[in-house]
């Protein structure tokens, strides 16, 4: 039995390998992360472009508006909703872009909800009340609307909030600094750490007691179960990324918060447990030196990284606990 090898079949050989290698280099350059930046130094760039003075509220917005424009401008753009190659393979950078887009989410909500209104009754601000939602649409969303484009909406939305600041009148938009705002805020961000602090340590598998079942002191509570949790091999590198981007968002909005609620965390002694957090999620933003995500167990001979995380993240959210604590007791 022969065999021939014809040349056409050796050229659609050589085709296939170069888009393949081209591919495959383009999702290297597009998994690149951006680099965290300093916020203080890159409101006062925007407030000399913009010519609007720097008032409470004004680092924390063109923060977050930093990184609603970092998920459209960076490499590749948005790729979280994208159906075509390469990046419909690539499922990393999406899992980051998930991770940042929560904290987004969750502050544009603490701005419209607590920090824009001087108490529970008063009207919402009208940017902010458009602004907020366009941040809630489905991720994975393409077309009618995309998602991108929703998300450029909101980023203006916040824009046109921030120039507002600086008017005076009836057109002013506000930013209330206040200690019950700010704990606010935080409890979104300790139900956010949590989540994520579970997520990652599920990556080991191991026996956990349902904990929503009530007080196991009480005759007439359900007994207590027991499940097995364990994170899917093909998910622990998507856990991994995205605790990893909502760590590098909410490590910018920490150091946004730093400076526009420094007044009050002077006041109530909590500048340090505030600056506490931020060195626990800059632990996280530590260069990957492996080519994938590890899921060693145990005290084995590979790293799991996914508990290396985990620990930073527990530790960041005991740090917003206390820092809750100091804020109303303080």
């Amino acid at each position: 039995m022969t065999f021939s090898w014809s040349k056409r079949n050796t050229i659609i050989v050589a085709i296939v390998a170069a888009i393949f290698i081209v591919f495959y280099a383009i999702s290297v350059y597009w998994s690149d992360e951006p680099d965290t930046f300093n916020v203080e130094k890159y409101a006062k760039q925007v407030s000399v472009q913009t010519k609007e003075p720097i008032k409470p509220g004004f680092v924390t917005t063109t923060t977050l508006m930093r990184l609603a424009s970092t998920l459209l401008d960076k490499p590749g753009g948005y790729l979280s909703n994208d159906v075509l190659p390469p990046s419909v393979f690539m499922d990393n950078m999406p899992a980051w872009e998930l991770g940042v887009l929560n904290q987004i989410r969750d502050m544009s909500l603490a701005m419209r909800k607590d920090f824009s209104r001087s108490q529970s009754q008063s009207e919402e601000d009208a940017d902010l009340k458009i602004a907020q939602p366009k941040f809630y649409i489905d991720h994975q969303s393409w077309m009618f609307p995309s998602a991108e484009g929703e998300y450029g909406k909101g980023v203006r939305l916040l824009g046109d909030y921030r120039r507002r600041l600086a008017l005076t009148g009836g057109q002013q938009s506000h930013f209330y600094a206040r200690a019950d705002n700010l704990v606010d805020w935080l409890q979104l961000v300790q139900n956010r750490l949590g989540s994520l602090s579970q997520q990652l340590s599920a990556s080991v598998g191991r026996a956990r007691l349902n904990t929503s079942l009530g007080d196991t002191s009480d005759p007439d509570a359900p007994s207590v179960e027991k499940s097995r949790e364990q994170t899917s091999w093909w998910k622990i590198d998507d856990v991994f990324y995205q605790a990893r981007g909502s760590s590098w968002a909410l490590l910018e909005l920490m150091r946004a918060i730093e400076y526009d609620f420094h007044d009050v965390l002077v006041n109530k002694n909590a500048v340090v447990s505030v600056r506490q957090i931020i060195r626990e999620l800059e632990a996280t933003q530590q260069p990957m030196f492996s080519p994938m995500v590890l899921n060693g167990s145990g005290f084995g001979i590979l790293a799991n990284h996914s508990l290396v995380m985990a620990n930073y993240i527990s530790r960041c959210n005991a740090a917003v606990i206390d820092l809750i604590e100091l804020l109303n007791n303080g």
